[in-house]
């Protein structure tokens, strides 16, 4: 989605419709919000295992 992003908007650019440029620019931000949300997610995701396993370990 962002190298699509980036496509469209160099080629908004070039050829002057901002159409093009316009939906590059929101698929260009849509995708590094999505990219930044995976980086996130993925950091948390060994606390989130570590913590569920306590609590099931507590219970059984």
């Amino acid at each position: 989605m962002i190298i699509i992003g980036a496509v469209l908007l160099v080629l908004g650019l070039v050829t002057g419709l901002g159409v093009l440029w316009t939906i590059g620019i929101i698929l260009l931000v849509i995708g590094l919000a999505l990219w930044l949300l995976g980086a996130v997610r993925h950091a948390d995701a060994p606390i989130a295992v570590k913590r569920r396993g306590a609590s099931r370990g507590r219970r059984g």
